[in-house]
């Protein structure tokens, strides 16, 4: 046990931030505190020039200090939607890659990865990218290694798909400061039933039922695995079906048993929510969004999209920015 040293963690927050993932990191962080009867960790927050923070359920939040003030903390964490980002980019980006350098441990929780990669400090690393956000993000940083695990932790860089996952990653620095004595109790407190580690794939609702991805019948999860790597080039059942190593007939029955839905169907709806991520997250145009979720044009993608959502990409796309503008202009553009 380490009694000596705080551990400390900011929270670097950006407009239109999770609420959920801050407090799913700090309070198990309070709990240990308690419990343990020390103050092993002490947290911020922290913005970029001190300006107030509003989450995505329109709280604000008063920072405790900006991102200038800020000396070497311990753990150093980004939270805020795929689209945050800093007014002054090149002084933001500076100030984390010079908190890496000096040692401080940076990691991004749910769309906070976003702006922690363009400040450029994940080279080299993986970074785990909630199933929401995955297509937007491989658009953006086709260089980055995405990961469909719960956390990503290397020595000097954390990043977790969403809030329960925050909790997770809070457990886990529970556990190195405290021991896991401290760290199961907490996880006890809260009535959080494991503690998730590296090698635990996210868990993705299947389209239109009350399942998950994980509850899905062996043939039906290889075929899905297959289909959502087949995005940008279409693959046929027939094909899926040598792959998995079953008829296509079978595949039909399966998929229809597990999902009420035929693979192709299925095929076309993993399409179609990748395409709206883009449409939401970012500043493809619809020629680009469709080569990328696997149609030649965009004539069939837009008449698909509005069977799937009730309106074309451009009208999606609309709607977004009537509640997201910088500098006047529509973000992402169009």
């Amino acid at each position: 046990m380490n009694d000596t040293k705080i551990q400390s963690v900011g929270f670097l927050i950006f407009d239109g931030f999770p609420m959920a993932c801050l407090t799913s990191m700090i309070e198990p962080l309070r709990a240990a505190n308690e419990i343990s009867g020390q103050n092993a960790f002490a947290w911020s927050l922290v913005s970029e020039n001190m300006e107030k923070k509003h989450s995505s359920a329109g709280i604000s939040f008063d920072p405790d200090l900006a991102l200038s003030d800020l000396t070497r903390p311990d753990y150093l964490f980004l939270l805020g939607p795929p689209k945050g980002q800093f007014s002054n980019p090149k002084i933001g980006f500076g100030a984390l890659r010079a908190l890496a350098r000096h040692g401080s441990i940076l990691g991004g929780v749910s769309g906070g990865v976003f702006p922690l990669v363009r400040s450029g400090v994940m080279a080299g690393h993986v970074v785990s990218v909630h199933w929401c956000y995955d297509a937007a993000f491989r658009s953006e940083f086709p260089e980055v290694q995405a990961s469909d695990q719960v956390i990503e932790v290397s020595s000097r860089r954390h990043t977790a798909s969403g809030a329960a996952a925050a909790f997770d990653l809070s457990l886990r620095l529970i556990e190195n400061q405290l021991g896991a004595d401290v760290a199961t109790e907490v996880a006890c407190w809260f009535q959080h039933p494991l503690m998730r580690g590296e090698g635990v794939r996210q868990s993705i609702p299947t389209y239109r039922r009350s399942t998950t991805d994980a509850t899905l019948p062996p043939v039906v999860a290889k075929a899905v695995a297959i289909f959502a790597a087949h995005l940008d080039e279409p693959i046929s059942v027939a094909e899926v079906a040598v792959e998995v190593g079953v008829s296509a007939r079978q595949i039909e029955r399966s998929f229809k048993k597990a999902t009420g839905q035929s693979p192709s169907h299925y095929y076309r709806s993993l399409r179609m929510k990748a395409a709206k991520q883009l449409v939401m997250y970012s500043k493809d145009s619809m020629a680009q969004i469709a080569l990328q979720v696997g149609y030649g044009s965009t004539t069939p993608m837009v008449r698909h999209y509005r069977e799937a959502f009730g309106l074309s990409p451009q009208e999606d796309r609309r709607r977004i920015n009537l509640y997201r503008v910088q500098e006047n202009k529509p973000v992402p553009s169009l």
